[in-house]
């Protein structure tokens, strides 16, 4: 779904950039960009590489890349056309804006999230049957909570063996409220 997210921010900004800007994946496939054709291509391995290892924007011979996502690992990096350091700042910019962009996207529609609200009673009880239909929650369906309360010791681990048991992460959401529940 980010695919399409991040192409249509690229087109809306593609009269206002002038040059080619896209984003490409981890894996190097061009997945958004001003440019339709180029769609699907990828760049080579030791381009990617470089462009994910790298913490500054990295340059090639004619574009600037610049990552973005967690910053532990980043799973995008934007791209633009031209190597000076007015592109580097173009970059730079786009790949702020892109990030604000799929957080809130990815917020809007976390089901996680929105199962979490309705247990903490975050939500206003209107505005359930909106948000479940949004999100594709069957509205007929029965639901079974577990509150599991760890006493004693903070362990994460606890965290981990309870979310193996639920591996369907479509159907089953396994949620920390606080740290011990």
């Amino acid at each position: 779904m980010s695919d399409k997210l991040f192409q249509s921010v690229i087109f809306q900004l593609k009269d206002s950039i002038g040059g080619t800007v896209g984003i490409i994946d981890e894996n190097g496939s061009v997945i958004a960009c001003s440019d339709l054709a180029r769609i699907g291509e990828a760049a080579d391995k030791a381009t990617t590489e470089a462009v994910f290892a790298a913490a500054e924007p990295y340059v090639t011979d004619r574009y600037t890349f610049k990552t973005f996502g967690s910053s532990v690992h980043p799973e995008y990096a934007v791209f633009v056309e031209g190597t000076t350091p007015a592109d580097a700042k173009l970059a730079g910019v786009l790949a702020i804006s892109v990030t604000s962009i799929k957080q809130y996207y990815d917020e809007k529609y976390d089901r996680a999230n929105f199962v979490k609200n309705i247990m903490l009673d975050n939500i206003l009880p209107g505005d359930i049957s909106v948000k479940a239909r949004e999100l594709h929650f069957p509205q007929d369906a029965s639901y079974v909570v577990y509150l599991i309360r760890i006493v004693g010791r903070d362990n994460t681990a606890t965290f981990d063996v309870i979310a193996n048991l639920f591996p369907d992460k479509t159907k089953d959401f396994v949620i920390n409220i606080n740290y011990t529940d």
